[in-house]
């Protein structure tokens, strides 16, 4: 069984995510004043964190035997 392309591309964007949104969460808030107040880091973590989670889903989802 080869393995998908979409398994280790969700991994690491979803790990990328976790890590990227932990930092926006815990930094300090006046750290984002150059970008008008808006926690950067936290809002792109959760977009990478969701699209490894996408990734993750279809390449586990389509691996399944009998599909």
């Amino acid at each position: 069984m080869p393995l998908d392309l979409r398994v280790p591309i969700g991994l690491m964007f979803a790990l990328l995510g976790v890590i990227l949104a932990a930092y926006g969460a815990l930094s300090d808030p006046a750290l984002y004043q150059r970008s008008l107040g808006i926690n950067v880091n936290w809002w792109w973590g959760l977009a990478l964190a969701v699209f490894g989670a996408v990734m993750l889903v279809f390449g586990l989802r389509s691996s399944k035997p009998g599909r």
